[in-house]
Formats: C-alpha cells, sequence, structure tokens
C-alpha cells in the first residue's frame, strides 16, 4: 500500500506531472487549499524561512495540508476537515517524505524503513523526523491531525512522521485524547463540515537527541482550533484550545480570538486570523 502526496515548497522547483509537482504556497494548489475554510490560510508560519507545504494524498485522494518546518522536523500545522471515523485504518508503518530528500524522487509518501533499505547510502533525515528519532526518545509519536476524525482511507493517511510531534505520553494518551474524543461528538451533533487546525508551538531549546544530535524539536505547546459549519457553509460553532507538553496533562478551551492572542505570544509576524472572518456569521 503507498501513500501519495504533492511537495508544495518555498523554492521554484517543478516536477513533471508524473512526479507530482511543487508551488509556492497552498493557495496555489486546489488540493491543498480545499482544506482551509473559504480558502484562507492562516498567516501563521507564513514568514519562516524553513517551511515547506506538504498536500497529503492516499489513494488518489488528497486528505489534508500540513505546514512543515525542516529545522525544528516538526509541522507548525496540519489542516483538515472533520469526517466520522468508519474504524480501521491504523497503520504499523510510519510513513517519510521522499521528496523532502531529493525534490526529483517519487511523489509517493513511503514507509521510512524500506526507503532507508532501497537507499543506504542516503540519509533520509536532513530536513524530517525519522521513524528511529522516536525510539526510546520518551515522547510519543503523537498525530497533530488525529487519525481518529477521518474515515478509512483518510485515516491511514495521518501516519506520517510530518504529522507527528514528540507528545509527552501521558498527555496524549489521556487529556489530548479525551479532547478530542469531545470535538468528535460535538462535529458529529453540530456541524455539516468541520475546518480544523492543529498545530505545535516549539520549545526555545528542547530537542530528542540522537547521537548528540538536535534531531526534533519537543514542542512547548499542542493546539488546536475549529471552525463548525451549516450545510449552507455558514459559521455556527467555533473554538480553540491548548495543551503544555508536559505531565500537567491539562486542556485549556479558548475562544478563536483568544487563541489568536496565545498564539501571538510566540510569533514575531502578525497572527492575524485563522479562518476566515474568524469563524463568525
Amino acid at each position: 500500500m503507498e501513500v501519495s502526496f504533492i511537495v508544495c515548497v518555498l523554492v521554484g522547483v517543478f516536477l513533471g506531472p508524473t512526479d507530482g509537482h511543487v508551488v509556492a504556497n497552498f493557495r496555489d494548489s486546489p488540493d491543498c487549499i480545499k482544506f482551509f475554510y473559504k480558502e484562507k490560510v492562516p498567516d501563521l508560519g507564513a514568514s519562516l524561512l524553513d517551511v515547506v507545504h506538504l498536500c497529503q494524498r492516499f489513494l488518489n485522494t488528497y486528505h489534508f495540508a500540513t505546514l512543515y518546518n525542516t529545522h525544528y522536523r516538526t509541522a507548525v500545522y496540519s489542516a483538515y476537515i472533520f469526517q466520522p471515523s468508519n474504524g480501521g485504518g491504523r497503520e504499523t508503518r510510519w510513513f517519510v517524505e521522499p521528496q523532502l530528500v531529493n525534490p526529483s524522487w517519487s511523489s509517493q509518501m513511503e514507509d521510512g524503513y524500506k526507503l532507508s533499505q532501497q537507499n543506504p547510502d542516503i540519509y533520509l533525515g536532513e530536513k524530517q523526523a525519522l521513524n528511529e528519532d522516536y525510539t526510546n526518545s520518551g515522547f510519543d509519536r503523537g498525530h497533530l491531525n488525529p487519525n481518529g476524525h477521518h474515515a478509512v482511507p483518510g485515516r491511514n493517511s495521518t501516519f506520517t512522521l510530518t504529522n507527528v510531534v514528540p507528545q509527552n505520553p501521558t498527555l496524549n494518551q489521556n487529556a489530548w485524547n479525551k479532547h478530542e474524543s469531545k470535538l468528535t461528538s460535538l462535529f458529529n451533533a453540530n456541524c455539516d463540515q468541520a475546518y480544523v487546525l492543529v498545530g505545535a508551538i516549539p520549545s526555545f531549546n528542547n530537542w530528542i537527541i540522537k547521537n548528540n544530535l538536535k534531531r526534533v524539536n519537543i514542542p512547548e505547546y499542542i493546539w488546536n482550533a475549529y471552525c463548525c459549519v451549516d450545510q449552507n457553509g455558514r459559521p455556527i460553532l467555533s473554538g480553540a484550545a491548548t495543551a503544555l507538553n508536559t505531565e500537567l496533562n491539562v486542556v485549556v478551551e479558548r475562544s478563536l480570538d483568544e487563541m489568536v492572542d496565545f498564539l501571538q505570544q510566540f510569533s514575531d509576524a502578525p497572527v492575524n486570523e485563522l479562518f476566515s472572518g474568524q469563524c463568525k456569521s
């Protein structure tokens, strides 16, 4: 089983149609922009030098978009549209992005172990996290875009290391998991569609260290935000939440405006809206 994707990076490299394609931003790809409410891409992270835009594709369908920081080797955020889960779809493999190794490589998201076996002399992890970075690290491979917010095959597509961060196990398996389940119930009961952003705020200098090298930044906070709309596309609910990435195991719920103020503390550039009109009717 293979997972396809389009890598949308900030450099002007263009690949042939059979190899996927590269664009400057999400707005240039109809397959990416649809995951943002009214096609409004957040300004958050846009001015960072080390970000790439990933349009995650699986079985010829695009399932979510990820703004990925190749310096921290974690995502700024993943953006998706909620789907009721139909069970199944939990992967035993963790995928990597071949085009983050070499832009001329396959557009297929591939099993990191398999790809490393096929290319034993090429290091895959210069610009992305690898599965072995998390091994014995003391941290979970914490999904940003949660697998439980998708039906198969979208659920499979979330098992890429560009969509996970080092998450405190207590938080990941308890308070944050309960928060994701609470959102599932909220979205199922009230929303025709729910547009969701889930991100991580990097720590100043806390990393998973492997072989004396800083490999993956351990986020200070995990956060999410949502915009829930009715069958006419009108906003009816919105909200956000943050969690300190520690054993404190507490999720703090916020309004979208409060979320912008919170994120602004960690950004030199204006955060502005997370959703078009801040999801207000």
